[in-house]
């Protein structure tokens, strides 16, 4: 069997231990990182001068992302699941509703900059694969979660 094919059955396998208990949310997300990077560089194949300037660019980008849905979206989620919803009038739900637009919208121009500024590094086909990869990843990562919780 192929080395690249077990890599990242591999690697699933080496993040259960980011699961541990005590662990912070911090050491989490930097082991999560990791993953990710050694996930990315299997599937995307990058050289060595496109790996140079693309992940500088990635992990700004990601980092920007992380903060916007974490941030803002987790506060959204919130104020929705409080039971506040019922409460609010169509004024404060209209201007809920234009917070939440915009914030999508964020989102969406950060991904359309990076996708701009990462097609100088790397060919088209390559950044199709990077948005393969990241669902890829997002999926198995969501998986071991999903049976992490299952085994308690």
């Amino acid at each position: 069997m192929n080395i690249r094919k077990l890599f990242p059955l591999l690697l699933l396998l080496v993040s259960v231990s980011f699961y541990a208990q005590g662990e912070s949310m911090k050491e989490k997300k930097e082991q999560i990182k990791v993953l990710k990077v050694a996930f990315f560089t299997t599937e995307l194949d990058l050289t060595n001068s496109e790996a140079e300037k693309f992940w500088p660019l990635y992990n700004t980008f990601d980092d920007n992302q992380f903060e916007l849905r974490h941030q803002k979206m987790r506060a959204f989620m919130r104020r929705m699941s409080d039971g506040s919803l019922d409460k609010m009038t169509e004024k404060e739900a209209s201007s809920f509703l234009a917070q939440i637009q915009d914030t999508e919208e964020e989102l969406f121009l950060l991904r359309k900059k990076f996708t701009q500024n990462v097609r100088a590094i790397i060919p088209a086909s390559k950044v199709l694969k990077l948005r393969k990869a990241e669902e890829d990843f997002n999926r198995k990562l969501l998986q071991q979660y999903r049976n992490k919780g299952s085994k308690k």
